[in-house]
């Protein structure tokens, strides 16, 4: 018998496409896939040799639930480093990645019926969350035109008296967009107005940033902070997804109610994991920001790329390593054996099937007219997968 709540739940999109291009791939038919968000770099020497050593000197036991004392001091170094952001270890409890965070942060303050706004498109979990803490989705669908960000009379517009949450994502999955300092402070304008709204950050992708440097809403309103729920983590910028390690800085009232649900959940992360997050945090930044560099000039080629396409449109991002082209020119354009192609979800199918690439159509974000590709992967990827896709677009009629 599977709970109605189990039932009610949607599969990753994301974890779908990379799974049928894997299969395919076991087939033995050529794939490139750019459809997973994981940087195709090795984690950096002396995370992984902290870990080692944490694996010698016996760190082989559970840890305090919200983490080691030791971790989250350094996170909160790292906020006030970094960030500018001031934070008690009390206010700071660590999970098996930012996607743990933010699912429990939601589960401790959502209740039933109480709305969450969430900007279209959105990482493809946010919405499912929602839906498993009994929560409503509001979907504010952005524009092309404004490189999917959303606006202050957005946001006031979708307020009720019903919402309880913002979410924002800043790097953005799946757009690579960045709130500027202009657009936060729009923001916040409107969130001071609603105090029981919360604002969950969540800015995974904050070392990823190309030509600006990241700006959180806390940065341009640090009066919104008892409200403020900021999750973050190590997978993306120090390569580190396997690892399974982020956190959550709220109010003290906040990480106790995530604590006790984590407690009885999953309980703190791998205490070896912790070790290599301390290191991280501990260590200079050079290796993260070569890692950039070479993202910065992927998203380039990228960009450059696509505009070239006929029927392409392809803004350029400030952040993550994403590109999220409008291919609404292809919707209802007919393939070779005359059935249409009605959605961007049969758009990547078709591209996957018959070209061997693997993309993440935009249906699965909220977003119709455009699709995710990844840009975490090597330059000879790359250019094949534009290759591919050319040739996909052009057999269309």
């Amino acid at each position: 018998m599977i709970s109605e709540r189990a039932q009610s739940l949607q599969p990753s999109a994301t974890l779908k496409v990379t799974g049928r291009a894997k299969e395919l791939k076991r087939e033995g038919k050529s794939i490139v896939s750019l459809s997973a968000g994981e940087p195709d770099f090795k984690t950096p020497d002396h995370i992984c040799d902290a870990a080692i050593k944490a694996i010698r000197d016996g760190q082989h036991g559970y840890t305090m639930n919200p983490g080691t004392p030791e971790l989250r001091e350094a996170i909160c170094a790292k906020l006030k480093r970094d960030n500018g952001l001031e934070y008690d270890p009390a206010q700071i409890i660590c999970s098996n990645g930012a996607k743990q965070s933010v699912g429990f942060s939601i589960l401790a303050t959502i209740n039933k019926g109480d709305e969450v706004i969430i900007p279209a498109p959105y990482w493809v979990s946010y919405p499912e969350m929602v839906r498993l803490a009994e929560g409503e989705s509001v979907i504010v669908r952005t524009s092309f035109e404004n490189d999917f960000r959303l606006t202050p009379e957005q946001l006031e517009a979708a307020i009720t008296d019903k919402t309880r949450m913002l979410i924002l994502c800043s790097p953005s999955n799946p757009t690579g967009s960045c709130y500027s300092k202009k657009d936060m402070i729009g923001l916040a304008e409107v969130l001071r107005k609603y105090p029981d709204i919360m604002i969950l950050s969540d800015e995974i992708y904050e070392y990823i940033v190309f030509d600006e440097g990241h700006v959180s809403i806390l940065n341009v309103a640090p009066d919104l902070k008892d409200r403020a729920l900021l999750v973050n983590g190590f997978s993306k910028g120090f390569a580190m997804t396997g690892w399974r390690l982020g956190y959550l800085a709220a109010h003290a009232d906040v990480v106790k109610a995530v604590s006790k649900i984590q407690s009885q959940e999953t309980s703190a992360p791998s205490s070896i994991s912790q070790a290599a997050g301390l290191a991280a945090y501990r260590g200079d930044l050079t290796e993260v920001e070569a890692m950039r560099d070479a993202f910065r000039k992927r998203r380039t080629f990228m960009v450059e790329s696509l505009n070239r396409i006929e029927g392409i449109n392809c803004f350029t991002p400030g952040g993550a390593f994403y590109v999220f082209p409008d291919i609404s020119h292809y919707l209802g354009s007919s393939k070779p054996d005359g059935s249409v192609i009605e959605t961007s979800t049969d758009l990547c199918l078709y591209l996957l099937d018959e070209f061997g690439l693997a993309l993440v159509p935009g249906d699965a974000f909220g977003e119709p007219n455009g699709l995710r590709m990844s840009y975490a992967a090597s330059q000879e990827d790359l250019e094949e997968a534009i290759s591919r896709l050319k040739k996909g677009l052009e057999s269309l009629g």
